[in-house]
């Protein structure tokens, strides 16, 4: 059976090493603790020694290489005997690993096996399903051959770089396999051990985190030492970090022990998109709405929401939209809806209020140079935000078509992670159901988001120089909500008056 060789980790703050030198080659006989290779890192110079005595089948880093800590960098396969004494040639297995789907992307959620143990499989063939805090993504196999081994069951939790299965290599009994598959817990963690703290909790005992907790703790103000684990070995989960921030805070660290907060649920897989909600029944966070709830905790702790609400007279814009409906949808393949409008409207807003458009970072306000626009996208098993990258230098057409674009692939799980990333300002479509408004919660780190309420006619007083009127308009109520340590009520009742403009006194070609 092959053994995956990993970069290790050397200490506390280093995340990745060089390897400077092979001691063996492709091919050759190593003994279990046999020096396999030299590393240098930030710290120390290393030889590092095989964990296992076989033939190292594959050598997947070359000399000079820099690598993440547990990442595979080589196979060491069991010998396999001949029959007749003589030594064999090693069965070497193709590593299938839980890939990095973004820059901060960290780990990733087996959703789904298409394939199971003992079945063939081609290259580039779908094998598994991740859910990230970024993308729902099919993972195609690297290599083809026979699914020998499965090493994390659909709901497990797992860092990238971690090898998840096996294809090739030497055969394993199906039945013993999938009954160990079977067995784990669907909220499991896999992950290779880290080494522990040097730091002393109040609670007593040594803190022992991953890399992933100690960025939540760095990017929110925590004190490591003074929340519960609830891991192995008083291990501090995500889930006990991110519970701790729910019930203290950010900044939490100098507060007073108290009760340990109740964690946020684990992540796993729903049985279904869309799961059945009965009566008295108990149903598991989906990976995404996990995911949402620890977005949506973390963006009230981090900013103290205010909330403006405009209602605008669209009745000029449902006019031009009912005229043009057809011709547009001809021309440029796509139906004319109502969002390109308010996207243009607020892209103009943004352009002329760009502190709209910011992000509070380390103590000092970062305006960004383009507006990239997120676009909030309802799905059936729960919300994602794609993004349209420099949507000031869009034309009208251009924002319909990527619009519908990104939401059609949203909802097929088509959408690459630099689709979503890296937004700037977001519009979410509360409305879509026929509610008045709503106040939404900013989509971090941003400094503010718009929701969309529902379009209603309704009986409206019209001013001239001929006196009081009343008509029946199309009207439309837009809450905008923003970041109070960067906007103010001026800045922001001066953005919604340009975007209410723009949209009352539409004067634009659609092309």
């Amino acid at each position: 059976m092959p053994t995956d060789v990993i970069m290790p980790q050397m200490g506390e703050s280093i995340f990745e090493g060089t390897i400077t030198k092979w001691l063996k080659k492709a091919g050759d006989r190593v003994e279990k603790d046999e020096p396999l290779f030299e590393i240098s890192t930030d710290k120390v110079d290393a030889e590092i020694p095989s964990p296992v005595s076989g033939v190292l089948s594959a050598i997947q880093v070359p000399e000079g290489a820099t690598v993440g800590i547990n990442t595979v960098v080589a196979v060491v396969s069991e010998e396999q005997g001949t029959g007749n004494g003589d030594q064999g040639t090693a069965a070497a297995g193709i590593d299938v690993v839980m890939p990095q789907m973004g820059e901060s992307i960290f780990e990733g959620t087996i959703t789904k096996w298409f394939k199971k143990l003992g079945d063939r499989v081609e290259k580039d063939e779908p094998l598994f399903e991740i859910s990230t805090d970024k993308v729902d993504a099919e993972i195609p196999s690297p290599a083809a051959g026979i699914l020998s081994k499965i090493n994390a069951p659909e709901g497990a939790t797992v860092e990238i770089n971690t090898v998840v299965a096996v294809i090739g290599g030497s055969a394993q009994t199906t039945e013993p396999a999938q009954a160990l598959v079977a067995e784990a817990p669907a909220q499991a963690v896999v992950s290779a051990p880290h080494p522990p703290e040097a730091a002393i909790p109040a609670h007593g005992g040594r803190v022992r985190s991953s890399p992933l907790v100690r960025r939540i703790a760095r990017e929110n103000n925590l004190d490591l030492a003074r929340i519960p684990g609830t891991g192995s070995e008083g291990r501090i989960t995500k889930e006990d970090a991110l519970g701790w921030l729910a019930t203290h805070g950010l900044g939490s660290g100098k507060a007073a022990l108290g009760p340990e907060p109740a964690a946020i649920p684990a992540p796993v897989a729903a049985a279904s998109a869309v799961a059945a909600s009965l009566p008295g029944q108990v149903v598991p966070l989906s990976r995404m709405r996990a995911i949402i709830a620890e977005r949506m905790v973390q963006s009230v702790a981090i900013s103290p929401h205010v909330y403006t609400v405009y209602k605008v007279d669209m009745t000029r814009i449902a006019r031009l939209r009912e005229k043009e409906r057809g011709r547009f949808e001809q021309k440029h393949g796509v139906k004319l809806t109502y969002m390109p409008f308010l996207a243009a409207a607020a892209v103009e807003a943004l352009k002329q209020f760009p502190i709209v458009n910011s992000t509070l970072k380390d103590g000092a306000i970062h305006y960004h140079a383009h507006i990239n626009l997120g676009i909030a996208v309802a799905l059936d098993w729960g919300l994602i935000v794609p993004v349209i990258k420099q949507a000031e230098e869009r034309s009208f057409p251009d924002l319909a078509r990527t619009m519908a674009d990104l939401a059609t692939r949203a909802r097929t799980k088509k959408l690459q992670p630099e689709e979503v990333a890296n937004s700037t300002f977001t519009l979410t479509n509360s409305g879509v159901f026929g509610g008045e408004f709503g106040t939404p919660i900013i989509n971090q780190p941003e400094s503010a988001i718009l929701a969309i309420g529902g379009l209603k006619k309704e009986p409206v007083v019209i001013s001239d120089t001929e006196g009081d009127t009343i008509a029946i308009r199309s009207m439309q109520n837009f809450c905008l909500g923003f970041d109070h340590r960067t906007i103010d009520g001026a800045d922001s009742g001066k953005f919604m008056s340009v975007f209410k403009r723009v949209l009352e006194s539409w004067d634009r070609e659609i092309g």
